[in-house]
């Protein structure tokens, strides 16, 4: 017999993919409040502050509350969401998921020799790296402005580098909502596949739904079970990689990839219909993933700031936490 959706999940199906929200405002707000929460206490204490966390969880919904703003945005921004890799390990049936191409300008050359692009493939795994890197030069300015505003030497210029310690604050704020909604992207299954919205035209003997079960997962079913303290109860303790942020965001996407077939057979098993609690408790599970994950890669971007330089011309963060160095040239950009 068809399970009917309740009403307000059938009205979900109706959204494209193009324009569904992963995990929806209250997934998203979730994995970046926790995250933040759950930060040590060795990073800026304004990110762990009561302003902080809750700053990080609305702007981990910016990227979904930023579409709409015109046909070029949408056409570049949109694909940062998701990236689909096919059951062998190619993105559409195209260039192989890995090895990564270095950049994404060669990973979009691979796909145009399949007669892909970045708009039908997605580049998730670009999108988070990108905001990482970014987050660790701004960790590497914060560090950098902070000893300049104490250092007694440079007094003359201190209000200037007040000033710019708390423009360079907001700016992380943004860049870790940023971070916060691509890696809770990253969580999805579904934001990792082919099969993205129902099974779709693919060899299917399993006999998998192929309706449209992107939004009623994702967001009608966590804006109504969401429970944050389950969530934070799954998460896992930190996880060090030790290796570059590619590796760390391809594994990282794979391993949400080996849910794909788990969420299928869930759904299959009436799990994703109201009432039933292995929805939830499979939404909590990858909502707390996403939150782990994204703890992990802040505190990791802390650290690589420590060996960063910063801007022009280039001083070494070191030098000047060790005092060797007066920023104010490089940073007001005295040509």
């Amino acid at each position: 017999m068809k399970r009917i959706l309740p009403l307000a999940l059938a009205a979900a199906v109706a959204v494209s993919p193009a324009t569904a929200f992963a995990w929806g405002g209250t997934g998203h707000r979730i994995v970046g409040q926790l995250a933040a929460k759950a930060l040590p206490s060795d990073l800026p204490a304004f990110l762990r502050s009561k302003a902080g966390v809750e700053a990080i969880g609305e702007l981990s919904r910016e990227p979904d509350r930023s579409k709409g703003a015109g046909k070029i945005h949408d056409n570049d921004r949109d694909a940062a969401h998701f990236v689909d890799i096919h059951d062998d390990g190619t993105i559409l049936g195209g260039p192989p998921f890995l090895p990564m191409p270095a950049t994404k300008a060669e990973y979009e050359t691979q796909l145009a020799a399949h007669q892909l692009d970045t708009a039908k493939a997605g580049y998730l795994h670009y999108a988070i790296i990108d905001r990482w890197q970014q987050l660790a030069l701004d960790f590497a300015y914060w560090r950098v402005l902070t000893a300049a505003e104490k250092n007694p030497k440079w007094k003359s210029n201190h209000a200037w580098f007040r000033a710019d310690r708390i423009r360079r604050e907001a700016l992380i704020l943004a860049t870790i909502g940023d971070l916060s909604h691509f890696v809770g992207d990253g969580a999805q299954p579904l934001h990792t596949s082919t099969h993205y919205n129902g099974w779709g035209d693919y060899p299917n003997p399993q006999g998998f739904t192929t309706a449209r079960i992107h939004s009623p997962f994702e967001s009608a079913m966590v804006r109504a079970t969401a429970d944050a303290a389950a969530v934070a109860a799954k998460m896992t303790p930190f996880r060090a990689c030790d290796c570059a942020v590619e590796q760390r965001t391809v594994d990282y996407i794979l391993a949400t990839n080996r849910f794909v077939v788990p969420l299928y057979e869930l759904e299959k098993a009436g799990g994703l219909a109201q009432g039933d609690p292995r929805g939830p408790a499979f939404a909590t599970e990858r909502m707390a993933a996403g939150a782990s994950e994204l703890r992990d890669m802040i505190v990791e971007a802390w650290n690589a700031s420590a060996t960063r330089s910063v801007g022009w011309r280039p001083v070494a963060v070191q030098d000047v936490l060790s005092g060797k160095v007066d920023p104010y040239p490089s940073l007001y950009s005295i040509d």
